[in-house]
């Protein structure tokens, strides 16, 4: 049987490169094309050395695919993805374009007005352990944000058992990767290097996403803080988030500590790449891998809940997640060309 013909829109960016890397492993589909401006008519491989194996050129047009992914920044993703869309290709969107379902939050977070604001509600939230049915029928898939992934699977159980408070707190630290490959002087070496600082404190754009789909987990009135920080790291992203503990929903002490993990356990029970720790993870952990890990505990003085996850935010948060999105819209086993464990050390 012929393999699946998949392109790449964008493939110079981060995400768009980690994708090639994973295709082009993966049994059941053939890359045939990708694009990319910066580099077009240029072989792949020497755009980028470590996929010197791959021969194909970069193009200033897509090809002919069955399934495209689309690593365009923000509104420029959707001007290309709705010809596609109405081709009937199937599509994973890697950048934010089609995540929100109120197209009104567009201009406020995004600065633009919604261009098919009548396909938010068709697209898919590509966010598996969630969205695994809807995925599956979809046409198009927005593949979640690197940050709301590992913040709503740490949060996901526990919001929806309804045993946490809509008051939620959520500190996520990120690598340098996270701010893509364009020139930016505060992800210059000297100077994000042996340094941390948070930023967007006044609202980061994947804040909407997060409230979002915890309100459809259950959590109606969710008030969500959220403050990223950038950290002298390649890859991955480290998500605590915390929360009030709903009075008599669960046990107190170490009886509760118990209660909460078998939530977790049961909750993740049949995820590929949702696991719980016995251990508050590490970066490490998922480094080059598409899982994501997390490891939920009771703060006894103040009755709240900490869920601490781990991913890398080139694979679980990009790529690796668009693959696994792929697989479900094709009916693959969805573990396909993603079984690869961490890099260590």
């Amino acid at each position: 049987m012929s393999k699946v013909k998949a392109g790449i829109i964008n493939v110079t960016g981060y995400a768009g490169v980690e994708l090639a890397r994973l295709l082009h492993q993966h049994p059941e589909v053939e890359l045939t094309s990708v694009t990319g401006r910066s580099a077009a008519g240029q072989k792949l491989g020497a755009v980028f050395p470590h996929l010197s194996g791959l021969e194909l050129t970069v193009e200033a047009a897509l090809g002919e695919v069955d399934i495209a992914f689309s690593a365009m920044p923000h509104k420029e993703s959707a001007d290309v993805i709705l010809p596609l869309v109405n081709a009937g290709v199937k599509v994973v969107d890697i950048s934010a374009d089609f995540r929100l379902k109120d197209a009104g939050e567009y201009p406020r977070w995004y600065g633009f007005e919604h261009p098919a604001p009548e396909l938010l509600a068709k697209a898919a939230y590509g966010l598996p352990e969630l969205h695994r049915e809807q995925v599956a029928k979809a046409q198009l898939v927005a593949n979640p944000g690197c940050y709301p992934t590992g913040a709503i699977l740490a949060l996901a159980p526990a919001a929806k058992a309804g045993i946490i408070g809509p008051d939620i707190i959520i500190d996520s630290k990120s690598g340098v990767s996270g701010a893509g490959r364009s020139l930016n002087l505060t992800t210059h070496y000297s100077e994000a290097n042996e340094d941390v600082a948070a930023y967007a404190l006044g609202g980061h754009r994947h804040l909407p996403e997060i409230t979002q789909e915890l309100k459809l987990l259950g959590l109606k009135e969710a008030s969500v803080t959220f403050v990223p920080h950038l950290i002298p790291m390649t890859r991955g992203i480290l998500t605590t988030a915390y929360a009030p503990l709903t009075s008599g929903k669960i046990g107190k002490g170490e009886q509760g500590k118990a209660e909460l993990r078998q939530l977790y356990l049961d909750f993740y029970q049949n995820e590929p790449f949702a696991r719980v720790t016995d251990s508050p993870p590490h970066t490490k952990h998922t480094w080059g891998n598409n899982f994501c890990l997390v490891y939920p505990t009771i703060d006894d003085r103040t009755g709240r809940l900490i869920a601490v996850s781990a991913i890398d935010n080139l694979v679980k948060g990009a790529a690796g997640q668009a693959v696994q999105n792929m697989n479900i819209m094709l009916g693959l086993p969805e573990t396909t060309g993603l079984e690869a464990l961490a890099i260590y050390p």
